[in-house]
């Protein structure tokens, strides 16, 4: 920790006497840069008394689960897999902007099972101050359900929660955002396991031909590519073009774009003011 600034050395004691008076806890664990960081966390502070949690559907990648994987096992932390069933939801797969929060509240409510059938005190995850920048419709799942959200409690954000991660060794420290795969569908496309199947191997693909920081947006017949700006005038090229197509085009794309913004943070949110318009207030 020798490398934290003495005010993020402040954050992470107060982060780690939030969790210790919180315990027992189950983390709701992805394997993602927040949530690794939160379940190695509870796991330093409350040892045995905190358990990771991965849930598992159709939106949740394989690249992810083995990401999670490698963290329990280089780090002893005490974890299972649980299934959850937000596809059995008609408001789920209708995908209208709360779409995340009907997947949270399936995903909540199951950890909420767990929670009481363990006799753990609470459920954490791993939201942090910068997501208060975006539409978080899962946020309001969380709160209904009493989800403790320890970084926001300690006013971490995603840079401070890096730099922990890197300090702590966690491999996940630098890996790109993320998000589940029906993050990919514009609303109102309907959410379907052969879409997410079609995004989780076009992305895989894309990762394949040394893309890092990757989005493939599915628009029916259309898959719109956005990758790093960085790595732009890479995909322009014509014979890695004709390779990004070569790889997309046969899992049941008409035509495949490239995304000239590249990738930005919740894209598909830039399109909520005309959805609002059309459909009424985001339920």
């Amino acid at each position: 920790m020798s490398s934290i600034s003495p005010e993020l050395l402040r954050k992470e004691a107060d982060l780690q006497a939030r969790l210790r008076a919180a315990g027992p806890l189950l983390v709701a664990f992805s394997g993602g840069v927040d949530s690794s960081y939160l379940a190695l966390a509870a796991h330093r502070a409350l040892g045995a008394r905190a358990l990771a949690v991965t849930a598992v559907s159709p939106s949740y990648p394989a690249s992810h689960r083995a990401v999670a994987e490698s963290v329990v096992a280089r780090f002893g932390l005490a974890h299972r897999f649980v299934d959850t069933r937000e596809m059995e939801s008609a408001d789920y797969r209708a995908n209208r902007p709360d779409r995340c929060y009907h997947c949270k509240s399936e995903l909540f409510s199951v950890l909420g099972r767990l929670r009481d059938e363990l006799g753990f005190a609470g459920v954490a995850y791993g939201v942090n101050t910068d997501d208060r920048g975006d539409f978080r419709p899962g946020h309001r799942a969380a709160e209904e359900r009493g989800v403790l959200s320890p970084f926001l409690d300690a006013a971490l954000g995603k840079a401070e929660i890096r730099a922990l991660s890197r300090a702590a060794d966690l491999p996940t420290a630098d890996l790109p955002a993320s998000a589940c795969l029906a993050s990919r569908l514009p609303y109102g496309t309907e959410v379907t396991p052969e879409r997410l199947a079609q995004i989780e191997a076009g992305e895989e693909r894309l990762r394949a031909l040394g893309f890092g920081q990757v989005r493939l947006r599915h628009h029916g017949d259309v898959a719109r590519i956005e990758i790093d700006p960085a790595e732009l005038p890479r995909a322009l090229d014509p014979d890695v073009a004709r390779a990004i197509v070569a790889a997309v085009k046969p899992l049941g794309f008409r035509f495949v774009s490239l995304d000239l913004e590249g990738y930005r943070t919740g894209a598909l949110n830039e399109s909520l003011a005309a959805w609002v318009e059309f459909d009424g207030a985001a339920r």
